[in-house]
C-alpha cells in the first residue's frame, strides 16, 4: 500500500481491503465488506485514463452507502473495460479509494520482411481485430493477429513462413509491436490428379480449372499457387464442365491436398463419379404467365432431344426471370423441376413460374464514384425511382454508364428494400478510374529505325463529365497544340456540345529527300442531338486556315497546290487558302463496353463539306465496329473503314485533306502512313482520297490469365489500301496482313503490342513488324 503524506499515516492503516473481500465474495468466501457512507471517491494509479472514465463505471456516488454487492459490480465493470490489468477498492475514513494499474497502450504496429503484402493493408487489418496505434495492448489480441496474418500467407501459397513477434515496452506506459516476417518460398502446384474420370481426360479437365501446375506464364497468373479459394472454384468448375455435357449426377466425391515435407510443392487429388449421360426428353411450362406461355416457351434454350446441359437450364430460367422482369416482376421465381427416367437416361423439366408481386424502385443509389459527381452519372439511368421495375431499362443503364469510359468496373444489383414486399433499391458500383490520358506509340523498322509519337488530354475533367485539356502531339511527323472542351449535357436533354482551337504542323514521313510543310491553324464547334438511346446526330461547323511550304524536293502535287493558289512558277514557296466546313454526323454505340467490349456495334458516319471556301471539297468517313462472343472466354471483333473525298465545282481534292494507312489502327505491318501512291522521284506514301480498311481479330484471355480482359492476345488478320482522286478503287490492290498481338489495361495505362506478316507486299512497300502504343493513366 502507498502512503501519501506523514497526515494520514494514522488512518492509513484502519484501510479497509474492500477489493479483496469482494474477490473473496466472488469465490464464495464468507469474508464481507462492511457497509459505509462514501464521503469522496479517489482514484489512483491513473496515467492516460482520465479519472471521470473511472467514475463512469462505478456504481455509487458521494453520500450513498458502499457494500458488497457495490463492490463486486464496480470491480466486474472497471475490468471489462479491458483498460486495466489490476483493479483494487479500499476504504480509508470514508473514502472509496480506487487503485488501478492501466494497461499499456499501443504506440505503433510494423512489419519487417513482407513482400506479399503492402504494410498499409496489414496495418488496417490488424486494426479492425484490435491490434494498431492507440488501441490496448492484449496480447491474447496480438496472438490472434499474428494468427491471421500466418493464414493470409497460407492463402498465398507460403507455407514455409515464419512470424515472431516483439513487444517493445516504451515511455508513458507504450509498448511497439513488431512483426518480424520470414515468407520463405512459394509453395508450387506440383501435381494435379484425377479420378474416377472415363469420358474425359485428364488434361481437358485440368484446363477448366485455374489452379494448374507451373508453367510459362503462371509467375502472372500464379496459378500454380494453391488457395482453398481457388480450389472451391476449381470444383464448381468442374461440376459446371460435366453437367454442361450431359452429365446430371456427376458428383466430385473428395479431394485431397499435401504437402511435401520441405512445404515447397503441393499435390493435389480429385476423386469424381460422373454417372451417365442424359438426354432431354420433355420441356413445359406451369404457373402464372399472363397469358405469354409461348412467348415465354421461345425463351427456353433446351429442346427436346438435345443433350442436357446446366448452362443453358440456368440461361433458360434467367431468361424468363429478366423477360418478366421487364413488366416490372422483379422477384419472379422460375424453377426447373426434373423428371429423371435413369434406364432411358432422359430427364423432362417442368419450369414452373411465380412471378410474385409487381415491383416499384424505391432509392438508386451509386457507390465508389470518388471523383465523378453523382448527377454525371444518374443522368445515363434510364430507370428511374418510383417507377415500375425494369430489367431492360435497368441494363441500358449499366452499360451507358459503362460506356462513358470513366470507370474500371461497373456492377448493378438490386435488393430487395428492406420492410418492403413490392420494392426494390438498385445499388449502381463503379471503380473509378484514371481519366487524363498520356499516350505515346512507336514502331521499328529497318528503313527509319524507332519512330516516336505522344500526345496528352484529359477527360472527365473534375468528374464533371466534360472533356477538357489542352492536346500536345509529338512526333517525328507532326506537332500539334490544341485546346478542346466537350460537354456531354450542354442541355438537360442530352444534346452535347464540342468546341476546339488548334495548330497543327505536319510534315508526312520522307525516307529520301522529299519534304514539304503543312500548318493549319483553326477552329470549330459541333453540337451532338440523341435520337434514341443509342443513335446520336451532330452538326457542326469551323473556320481553318492552311499553308503549304515547299522547296525543290518537295513532290509535285504539294508544289501543284502552291503555284496554283500562290501562283508561283514551279511551286518552290507557300500558298495559304482558307476553308469553312460544315460537318453533319451519325453514331450509334450498343456495345456493352467502351474499354473491353465483348459485344455490341458501333458504327459513325460522317460528312464535311465546304461549299465556300479556296478548296470546295466534300469528305465522308463511314466506321463500323462488331463484337460478338463465340464462347464464354473468345470474342470476334471485326472493323470496317471506307472513306471518300472529293473536290466540288472543278476543284481537286485538297491535298493536305488525304487519308492515309498503314500501321496500328489500319494494316499492321506496314510502316504507318505507308499505304497508296507514292511520289515517283522520291518514294514518299502521298496518302490519297480514298480509303478501304477492314480488320479481323479474334480476342482471348492470355494464357494463364483465367478470365482477366485487361489482359488478352488476339489473332489479326488486317486488309486496306489507301487510293488516289480519280484512281479506281480495286479490291486487287488491297494489301493483306497477319499476326498476333497482345492488349493490356496495365496500371500505367493501355498497351497493344503486334507482330504482324505482311502477305502481299510488293515493290517500294514499307514493312514493319513489330509495332507498338502504350499510354498512361493521371
Amino acid at each position: 500500500m502507498k502512503l501519501h503524506s506523514d497526515r494520514f499515516a494514522l488512518p492509513f492503516f484502519r484501510r479497509s481491503l474492500i477489493g479483496a473481500a469482494a474477490l473473496a465474495l466472488c469465490a464464495g468466501h464468507a469474508l464481507a465488506v462492511n457497509p459505509f457512507v462514501v464521503k469522496d471517491i479517489r482514484v489512483e494509479g491513473i496515467q492516460r485514463t482520465e479519472a471521470g472514465t473511472v467514475f463512469s463505471y462505478l456504481p455509487v456516488r458521494v453520500g450513498e452507502t458502499f457494500d458488497d454487492e457495490k463492490s463486486i459490480t464496480a470491480i466486474k465493470a472497471l475490468y471489462a473495460t479491458g483498460f486495466f490489468k489490476d483493479v483494487r477498492l479500499e476504504e480509508e475514513n470514508g473514502v472509496l479509494v480506487v487503485l488501478v494499474e492501466e494497461r499499456p497502450a499501443i504506440s505503433t504496429v510494423d512489419f519487417t520482411g513482407t513482400k506479399e503484402f503492402e504494410k498499409d493493408v496489414l496495418i488496417k487489418a490488424l486494426k479492425e481485430i484490435g491490434v494498431g496505434e492507440a488501441k490496448i495492448f492484449d496480447k491474447a489480441s496480438v496472438d490472434r493477429a499474428e494468427q491471421e496474418l500466418k493464414r493470409q500467407y497460407l492463402s498465398h501459397g507460403l507455407y514455409g513462413v515464419k512470424i515472431t513477434t516483439t513487444v517493445t515496452p516504451i515511455e508513458r506506459n507504450r509498448v511497439t509491436v513488431m512483426f518480424n516476417v520470414d515468407e520463405g518460398d512459394i509453395a508450387r502446384i506440383k501435381g494435379i490428379n484425377i479420378v474416377g474420370n472415363k469420358h474425359f481426360t485428364d488434361k481437358e479437365l485440368r484446363e477448366t480449372m485455374a489452379l494448374s501446375t507451373s508453367g510459362w506464364f503462371t509467375w502472372y497468373s500464379k496459378a500454380d499457387q494453391y488457395s482453398k479459394t481457388k480450389l472451391t472454384g476449381d470444383i464448381e468448375a468442374l461440376k459446371s464442365f460435366y453437367l454442361n455435357r450431359g452429365y446430371l449426377e456427376v458428383n466430385i466425391e473428395s479431394t485431397q491436398v499435401s504437402i511435401t515435407p520441405d512445404k515447397k510443392d503441393i499435390y493435389l487429388t480429385i476423386n469424381i463419379t460422373e454417372g451417365e449421360k442424359y438426354t432431354v426428353s420433355g420441356v413445359k411450362l406451369d404457373g402464372e404467365m399472363f397469358g405469354r406461355e409461348e412467348e415465354l416457351k421461345s425463351l427456353l434454350l433446351l429442346k427436346p432431344g438435345s443433350t442436357y446441359s446446366g448452362e443453358l437450364l440456368t440461361e433458360s430460367n434467367k431468361r424468363i426471370s429478366d423477360r418478366l422482369g421487364t413488366f416490372g416482376y422483379a422477384f419472379a421465381n422460375v424453377n426447373a423441376n426434373p423428371e429423371i427416367d435413369r434406364e432411358k437416361r432422359q430427364v423432362a423439366f417442368t419450369f414452373f413460374i411465380d412471378p410474385g408481386k409487381r415491383a416499384y424502385v424505391r432509392h438508386m443509389n451509386i457507390v465508389g464514384n470518388t471523383t465523378t459527381r453523382d448527377e454525371v452519372i444518374r443522368r445515363e439511368f434510364r430507370q428511374f425511382e418510383g417507377s415500375w421495375y425494369d430489367g431492360n431499362k435497368i441494363k441500358l443503364s449499366r452499360d451507358r454508364v459503362d460506356r462513358l469510359g470513366y470507370f474500371k468496373d461497373v456492377t448493378v444489383d438490386t435488393p430487395e428494400a428492406q420492410g418492403t414486399s413490392d420494392q426494390v433499391d438498385i445499388n449502381l458500383t463503379v471503380t473509378e478510374k484514371p481519366t487524363g490520358n498520356f499516350m505515346i506509340g512507336g514502331a521499328f523498322s529497318q528503313a527509319e529505325k524507332f519512330t516516336f509519337t505522344a500526345s496528352i488530354q484529359q477527360a472527365n475533367f473534375a468528374g464533371s463529365g466534360n472533356t477538357v485539356g489542352i492536346e500536345l502531339n509529338t512526333s517525328r511527323y507532326s506537332r500539334t497544340i490544341a485546346f478542346s472542351q466537350t460537354n456531354p449535357y450542354f442541355t438537360d436533354d442530352g444534346v452535347s456540345r464540342s468546341f476546339e482551337v488548334y495548330l497543327r504542323t505536319t510534315r508526312p514521313p520522307a525516307l529520301n529527300t522529299g519534304s514539304f510543310t503543312v500548318k493549319q491553324t483553326g477552329g470549330r464547334m459541333s453540337f451532338g442531338v440523341p435520337f434514341s438511346e443509342t443513335d446520336t446526330v451532330f452538326f457542326g461547323a469551323g473556320v481553318e486556315r492552311t499553308t503549304i511550304e515547299t522547296d525543290s524536293s518537295s513532290p509535285q502535287r504539294y508544289r501543284d497546290y502552291v503555284e496554283k493558289f500562290a501562283h508561283i512558277p514551279g511551286g518552290v514557296g507557300s500558298a495559304t487558302t482558307n476553308s469553312l466546313p460544315l460537318t453533319a454526323a451519325w453514331a450509334r454505340d450498343s456495345r456493352d463496353s467502351a474499354i473491353t467490349p465483348t459485344i455490341g456495334r458501333f458504327q459513325r458516319a460522317n460528312l464535311e463539306l465546304d461549299l465556300v471556301g479556296n478548296s470546295k471539297y466534300y469528305r465522308a468517313v463511314y466506321e463500323q465496329q462488331w463484337y460478338r462472343p463465340l464462347t464464354r472466354m473468345v470474342t470476334l471483333a471485326l472493323k470496317g473503314e471506307f472513306d471518300y473525298g472529293h473536290g466540288i465545282r472543278g476543284t481537286s481534292y485538297p491535298v493536305f485533306k488525304n487519308f492515309y494507312g498503314g500501321g496500328i489502327g489500319s494494316v499492321r505491318g506496314y510502316t504507318s502512313s505507308s499505304l497508296g501512291v507514292v511520289d515517283p522521284n522520291f518514294g514518299d506514301a502521298l496518302g490519297g482520297a480514298k480509303r478501304l480498311i477492314a480488320n479481323t481479330e479474334l480476342q482471348m484471355p492470355f494464357p494463364g490469365g483465367g478470365p482477366d480482359k485487361s489482359l488478352r492476345w488476339f489473332g489479326f488478320f488486317d486488309a486496306g489500301q489507301v487510293y488516289q482522286e480519280n484512281q479506281k478503287m480495286r479490291l486487287s490492290e488491297l494489301r493483306y496482313s497477319a499476326g498476333l498481338g497482345i492488349s493490356w489495361i496495365s496500371p500505367v495505362g493501355p498497351l497493344k503490342l503486334s507482330y504482324a506478316k505482311p502477305l502481299n507486299e510488293k515493290y517500294l512497300d514499307r514493312i514493319e513488324r513489330f509495332q507498338f502504343q502504350m499510354g498512361t493513366g493521371f
